[in-house]
């Protein structure tokens, strides 16, 4: 330490060694507020060196503490002797400080400490349980708003799985109506327009069961006694929600013409409505009037979005419903019409089988064929366009209709033909893609002597046909696998060729005949695979319908075809 600072500090050696080997910081004020001691600690501390303050004015060097806290502090105690402390922030040197003082005959004694780190983890600490406070009350919040959001998404889809298992409308707009109340209104009224344009109210639903007779009593006269002014006239006129949040006296008066429909309504007590449309593909279905009681008051924002959302859903439902029996006779027509009975050449046997999927319409894009060639060969197509619907259905008779016609007109190998019908699906423009394998059973008057035909195919993304020879043997037919009709391959398409010799039984499928969820690809084959070796003698109609038993069960996952073809010998000259 300096001479200096020594002449000033108190007397003794010893103490000043002591002092400046302290960790705490110190220093001393005389009567005129100057440093006489200050060691190294506090002048670290206070950013500063010892010899900087040593006998300088403390309110010179540190003006801004002039009339805070710790002029405040020092000058109590100098007045009054004795003792004193406080805490606080010194913003010159961006810290908190605590100080504490007491008179000495040396002078005003400063002790201090650098507290900033300890304040800012109090404050942290007090800033992260305000945190967890708020946090808390918001996450209460959240969870009661995501609770009431999760029964609203539930309802929607309620809404769908009831009015979409029911082709009777009345039930379905009665079942809507059971769904809303209570959670988005305490009662409901359902309007729906029949094919005569004529207004029925017909689902009707109370949170309290005993008050559904007096529902009954004014829904029954609702339709006549509406004045152009209620809820369901005007969204008649222009399809759009109505929001009635406070049905007074004076409103009900407007809207309910008569006094016979009014002394009905009384009971049921409205005090706000919300009424809306049912709308599918632009055209109005009906409406929906949803009631509160004086004490529920008017719908909250949230409950009038869901019930948009409802509404617009039970309108699609009852359209879907006025469809559906028009789709399925579609189907039905169509099916008939595209999976018609195959060929039986001599000494050919055909059967075919065709199992839609379970779920949806009863067709689909799986399809066969077999027909003649004009010179007498026997062609077999099998195939699967996209899809489980009608529009998969219609394009599927686009495509076997092109195969059908270009296969019989060209003559060719199943590649050739599988290359052309790629190109035609590209060229004109039809948006589909399919799996196809085309084979064509080959019979010339010396393989004829020779007892035996030549297979020929070809596969565009289908699975490999499998040929059970006479001695219980199952081959794969295997062939380059070339890509899907309908991508415009400008690469080759390339023919497999086999013996198929008396008394083997061909047998083609779709890819749902083994595809299952959760098996993989080559054991859902295989097990096709050793049907096909160990059932192989039974009657082909039979073999095919323990094929459909044995594989799909009680339901398809996806929609199935099967076409099989067994050589009987050319010898019988009876049909087969």
């Amino acid at each position: 330490m300096p001479s200096d600072s020594a002449a000033l500090a108190p007397p003794g050696d010893l103490l000043v060694e002591a002092l400046e080997g302290m960790e705490r910081p110190l220093f001393v004020l005389d009567e005129f507020w100057r440093f006489s001691y200050i060691n190294p600690a506090g002048a670290r501390v206070l950013d500063r060196r010892v010899e900087d303050l040593l006998g300088r004015e403390v309110w010179v060097e540190f003006p801004e503490a002039l009339g805070g806290p710790f002029d405040e502090l020092y000058r109590r105690v100098r007045d009054d002797g004795g003792s004193d402390s406080t805490e606080a922030w010194f913003a010159p040197l961006g810290k908190w400080f605590r100080a504490d003082v007491f008179l000495t005959d040396a002078g005003l004694v400063v002790t201090y400490d650098d507290v900033t780190e300890r304040r800012r983890t109090e404050d942290e600490r007090a800033a992260a349980v305000t945190a967890r406070e708020e946090a808390a009350a918001a996450a209460a919040a959240a969870a009661a708003e995501a609770e009431q959001a999760g029964r609203h998404l539930m309802l929607l889809g309620d809404i769908n799985l009831a009015m979409t298992s029911t082709l009777d409308v009345d039930e379905a707009v009665q079942r809507f109506a059971d769904l809303v109340v209570p959670l988005l209104a305490d009662w409901c009224v359902v309007t729906v327009i029949d094919d005569k344009g004529k207004r029925r109210d017909v689902g009707r639903a109370h949170r309290d069961p005993e008050m559904l007779s007096a529902l009954h009593r004014y829904a029954d006269l609702r339709v006549a006694s509406n004045s152009a002014s209620a809820p369901v006239p005007t969204l008649m006129r222009d399809p759009r929600p109505v929001t009635v949040p406070d049905l007074t006296p004076e409103l009900v008066e407007s809207m309910v013409a008569d006094e016979k429909s009014r002394e009905a309504l009384a009971p049921l007590r409205p005090g706000a409505a919300a009424a809306f449309p049912l709308v599918a593909r632009g055209e109005l279905f009906g409406g929906v009037t949803l009631v509160n009681g004086p004490e529920r008051g008017a719908h909250t924002p949230a409950e009038l979005r869901t019930a948009e959302i409802a509404s617009r859903r039970a309108g699609l439902a009852l359209d879907n419903a006025r469809l559906a029996m028009a789709n399925q006779q579609i189907a039905e027509r169509l099916q008939r019409s595209l999976l018609s009975p195959p060929v039986q050449p001599d000494q050919l046997e055909l059967a075919v089988r065709y199992r839609p999927a379970t779920r949806g319409m009863s067709i689909g894009g799986d399809w066969y064929d077999a027909f003649l060639q004009p010179d007498g060969d026997t062609v077999l197509v099998i195939g699967d366009v996209m899809g489980h619907d009608i529009e998969a259905a219609a394009a599927m008779g686009q495509v076997k209709t092109l195969v059908r016609g270009i296969a019989f007109d060209r003559l060719e190998e199943p590649a050739g033909v599988l290359r052309r019908v790629d190109h035609a699906l590209v060229g004109l423009a039809i948006p589909t893609m399919a799996t196809a394998l085309a084979c064509r059973i080959e019979l010339t008057p010396e393989e004829r002597g020779a007892g035996l035909r030549l297979l020929r195919w070809a596969t565009a993304g289908h699975p490999d046909p499998l040929l059970l020879l006479p001695d219980g043997t199952v081959v794969d037919l295997v062939a380059p696998v070339g890509p899907p009709l309908g991508v415009g391959w400008l690469g080759p398409r390339v023919d497999g060729l086999a013996a198929m010799p008396d008394g083997s039984t061909l047998l083609l499928f779709t890819d749902g005949l083994f595809e299952r969820r959760g098996v993989p690809l080559d054991d859902g084959r295989e097990q096709v695979r050793d049907l096909l070796r160990r059932s192989g003698g039974l009657p082909l109609d039979e073999l095919c319908d323990l094929l459909l038993a044995e594989m799909l069960g009680d339901g398809a996952e996806d929609d199935v075809a099967v076409l099989a073809v067994r050589a009987h010998p050319m010898d019988d000259e009876s049909e087969a």
